[in-house]
């Protein structure tokens, strides 16, 4: 199941400074986090080099694909995906099961920086996708707590009266 995401701006910059930073340590030419329905979230790096809508939604399409393989298998799911080209490689990892992250790199790093630079930023996202959680849960008690029942001050005796006219 998919739920909608609620990024607030501290998130977001958040989220954006954990993909700088990502591409920086693991020379990454790019970088795209994008949802389950395949709409971009953040981005760095290189970006005028990919039609970046295609990327995102074609990328969630191959996850969902692959999810598809795994049940056939008897997998629950295959949270790191990787494919080599001649030039150009791309890792993919599911993040906190709410999210994709994207990692396009060439000979200028190797699979295994990605992957451990991959790691340490999908714990910080991670944290960061629990913060966010937590703040549209206290937004939505907020919200609900704010909208009582139009018929919550109306007692008994009020109803008795209205009927015995």
């Amino acid at each position: 199941m998919v739920t909608d995401l609620v990024i607030y701006k501290e998130e977001y910059d958040r989220l954006e400074d954990v993909l700088r930073r990502l591409r920086a340590d693991s020379n990454a030419r790019a970088i795209f986090l994008i949802d389950k329905n395949g709409q971009q979230i953040a981005a760095s790096g290189e970006l005028d080099q990919f039609d970046t809508t295609s990327l995102a939604s074609l990328t969630a399409g191959n996850v969902a694909a692959t999810d598809g393989l795994a049940k056939l298998i008897g997998e629950r799911e295959f949270s790191v995906l990787f494919h080599e080209g001649k030039q150009d490689h791309i890792h993919i990892s599911i993040v906190g099961k709410r999210a994709i992250l994207l990692v396009i790199f060439d000979d200028r790093s190797s699979l295994g920086l990605v992957r451990l630079r991959v790691k340490r930023a999908s714990g910080d996202m991670e944290s960061i996708f629990d913060r966010m959680t937590s703040k549209a849960s206290e937004a939505l008690e907020d919200v609900s707590a704010s909208r009582s029942s139009p018929f919550s001050e109306i007692t008994d005796e009020d109803i008795d009266a209205l009927f015995s006219e």
